[in-house]
């Protein structure tokens, strides 16, 4: 992860904002209140609200940390200030068809706000890099572990 940037939509990165400054402010002071309580009970050894809270507590700096790591190297991208709006790149909303016209409509975000469920697919997965620059009506095939894929972009969009 090292020098590379972090491409984020302004809402995934107000997303990740929010999701850090509830672990910092609300999540984590409660868990070291109950560890505090907890530890003037006595033998830590066999409290289960010591050991929960101490093991909680460890999950939430673990995900700070990662989150912090992430915002740092995060580069805002607003998807309408893409000065080539013809083709397919970061925040495109891409419509596509496959040999059987089955049509399918992704959105091009970063690797942190993906959604398959949601058409939302990362940046650099398999199919996004195969869409960057394409054009209306470009054949582009997606190598995929059942084997390739081929897809033709329908339509662009940034709304």
């Amino acid at each position: 992860m090292q020098g590379k940037t972090n491409p984020i939509t302004p809402a995934g990165y107000a997303a990740m904002k929010a999701r850090y400054d509830h672990l910092l402010g609300t999540e984590r002071p409660e868990i070291v209140e109950i560890v505090s309580w907890a530890a003037g009970n006595g033998d830590r050894s066999e409290n289960g609200d010591y050991l929960y809270g101490r093991k909680r507590m460890r999950e939430i700096d673990r995900e700070l940390g990662h989150l912090s790591r992430r915002m740092k190297a995060a580069r805002v991208i607003t998807p309408q200030d893409q000065p080539d709006k013809s083709r397919a790149f970061f925040g495109a909303t891409v419509t596509l068809a496959d040999e059987d016209d089955v049509e399918k409509v992704v959105t091009l975000v970063g690797d942190d706000e993906q959604d398959a469920s949601q058409g939302r697919i990362g940046w650099s997965s398999p199919l996004a890099r195969a869409l960057k620059g394409a054009s209306v009506g470009d054949l582009r095939t997606v190598r995929l572990p059942g084997g390739d894929k081929e897809w033709e972009v329908m339509a662009i969009d940034y709304a």
